[in-house]
């Protein structure tokens, strides 16, 4: 199956949000000068940069603009919406079923933001978790947020100030227990994964010296959601905006930590014969299939099946027998100074299990 592979970063801030610095001009050409394919906007509670024409194609970069919904907890991060989703900041009462609901009734989607926050006190961030798992219909979580990973390192002055010049050194990938959830809900249907940044391109001070953390140029050499399409994006801000957003709703996506090595080239599929399956497809199983891994490059590639290890081996591909149901997705750590480090996630493929996803 030929798919087409588009890499971009998904939930940021510019100067349009309330705590945002940087034009969106700027931010623009930050990923024009990283080779990104797309931009997905999160400002806080609004879509003033759709209203002042920012959405569509900037030279290679087409931009989406989307919001994050924030109350005190149970951040949403919603693309697609005609309106403005405005919140409290400090409300703590607010259900978060309320704005998934609208965000579905305007035909959008939407991913539950940073799960596992947990903020840094050495530095006075706030934790900012998703709290609220009664909640149905969104489309996916973001299993592996920069800025949640980054700031987990910030212990003691003299390790952030390593992390601050060498982040990729010190990322350890998704919190253990956002993929612990992500499996648990994919055993029961389809919740689409991704990367988040969450940069903000903050100014600090510090040892009396003005800083930014990070500069978007910076940022956006880290984490990135790829997202996979069956026919190429051909220019039409408006055909090319909705031709990712449904490969992204249907989870046709991995995500990955590319300041190591380029993810770009990465394939995951499950087939027999001339049926084949992608990442987010629904397989049926109707004889022994072969699942297979390629990546671009040397690493210790995992298949995990329900959240439990299926295969492993250690190379540039992996092939392995299918013969049970279950959601499978493939990690791989690509080894860089001394040791394995977290590098490619893909979105599952489901096997003989979800038939009531929607397609």
């Amino acid at each position: 199956m030929t798919c087409f592979d588009y890499s971009g970063v998904i939930h940021f801030h510019s100067a349009y949000s309330f705590d945002g610095t940087t034009p969106l001009s700027k931010i623009i050409e930050a990923a024009e000068d990283n080779g990104l394919d797309f931009l997905m906007l999160t400002d806080h509670s609004t879509l003033q940069a759709r209203t002042d024409g920012y959405e569509g194609w900037h030279g290679n970069v087409l931009l989406i603009v989307g919001q994050e919904v924030s109350p005190r907890f149970n951040h949403l991060l919603a693309f697609e919406t005609r309106t403005p989703i405005i919140v409290d900041k400090d409300d703590e009462e607010i259900s978060p079923q309320s704005y998934i609901d609208r965000v579905n009734a305007e035909g959008g989607i939407s991913f539950l933001a940073h799960p596992d926050h947990e903020g840094t006190k050495l530095f006075h961030v706030k934790h900012y978790p998703w709290r609220d798992w009664t909640v149905e219909d969104y489309t996916g979580i973001g299993v592996w947020d920069f800025m949640t990973d980054w700031q987990s390192s910030l212990q003691g002055y003299t390790r952030a100030f390593m992390s601050y010049l060498w982040p990729g050194l010190f990322l350890r990938g998704p919190h253990p227990a956002t993929l612990r959830k992500w499996d648990e809900l994919n055993r029961h249907r389809r919740v689409v994964g991704i990367a988040e940044c969450d940069n903000h391109a903050t100014t600090k001070r510090f040892w009396g010296l003005s800083f930014s953390v990070f500069s978007f140029r910076k940022a956006f050499r880290f984490l990135r959601t790829h997202i996979l399409t069956r026919c190429p994006l051909s220019g039409d801000g408006v055909k090319d905006k909705i031709l990712l957003i449904d490969a992204l709703r249907r989870g046709n996506a991995y995500f990955a930590q590319e300041s190591f090595f380029p993810a770009q080239g990465f394939r995951f599929s499950v087939g027999e014969g001339d049926h084949e399956a992608i990442m987010g497809d629904i397989f049926s199983l109707d004889q022994i299939s072969r699942l297979i891994v390629t990546v671009p490059g040397n690493g210790y590639i995992r298949v995990v099946r329900d959240g439990v290890l299926y295969y492993e081996t250690i190379g540039q591909s992996a092939s392995c027998s299918i013969v049970q149901p279950g959601a499978y997705r493939v990690e791989v750590f690509v080894k860089r100074h001394g040791k394995y480090r977290p590098w490619i996630f893909s979105n599952p493929i489901y096997v003989n299990r979800l038939q009531t996803c929607s397609e």
